[in-house]
């Protein structure tokens, strides 16, 4: 093959000359993952901040303690992730979620919280959180939720939103139903109902409220078809259950 790199030049055959050598192409070294960790226990905050740090692809870019820390440290320092906890001395970390996505919708948030209640991760999945995880999980899984969140995907499993789902449905259902029946109820059939929660019977409720038996008895028939209910027992029952026994 060495023929076909010379050329003939007066007489002689001379080699062409070779090209210089090229670079290839430059390597770009990724960009870290920039984390803004939220967590008021300076003992978590280190040991999470170790953690994290300790990985090549991750930055903790700063530490704050509170919500107003967080908000105003996500503004200055622009995280890809916040990583927090649920409690917070001045509020929660789904009310700090919710003000950061507000004024940056970019960071995606990781929740790393003790306290595991359905109303927590409720509150969470509403601020916005891609991941929640307890405290007890194991390091590589806080980790391993942070490279996800800065992927954008969601670690929160379907099965347990549409649960939650349908507990906010319930809930909101509940709260209705709950302001429906105090719209309907007067505040003399209010009166009567406190008296049956307090075990009296209708004779010492027209006592107690200088009313006729026979009034205190159809009283007594118009809170039971409100709250449809077939006996005292039930209707004191059902009222509870719709805080409707708050005096």
């Amino acid at each position: 093959m060495i023929q076909h790199l010379l050329v003939r030049v007066g007489g002689r055959k001379e080699p062409l000359p070779q090209a210089l050598p090229t670079a290839g192409p430059r390597r770009v070294m990724p960009q870290p993952i920039r984390v803004l960790l939220v967590e008021d226990h300076q003992l978590v905050a280190e040991g999470i901040t170790a953690l994290l740090d300790r990985e090549g692809d991750i930055q903790v870019v700063g530490i704050a303690g509170s919500v107003k820390d967080a908000v105003a440290m996500s503004a200055a320092d622009h995280p890809d992730v916040v990583v927090m906890d649920f409690r917070l001395p001045d509020g929660t970390g789904a009310q700090a979620g919710e003000r950061i996505r507000t004024q940056q919708p970019r960071p995606s948030l990781v929740f790393v919280s003790g306290d595991e209640s359905e109303d927590a991760l409720l509150l969470a999945v509403q601020a916005g959180a891609s991941v929640f995880l307890p405290k007890s999980r194991a390091a590589a899984d806080v980790v391993g939720a942070v490279r996800k969140a800065a992927g954008g995907e969601m670690m929160i499993p379907a099965t347990q939103l549409a649960a939650l789902l349908a507990r906010v449905r319930e809930r909101s259902q509940e709260e209705a139903e709950r302001v429906r029946l105090r719209a309907e109820f007067t505040p003399r059939e209010r009166e009567v109902l406190l008296l049956m929660a307090h075990g009296l019977d209708n004779k010492t409720i027209g006592r107690e409220l200088g009313l006729r038996l026979t009034t205190i008895r159809s009283y007594v028939q118009d809170i039971l078809e409100k709250l449809d209910a077939h006996s005292k027992l039930e209707a004191v029952a059902t009222a509870a259950r719709h805080d409707l026994l708050v005096e």
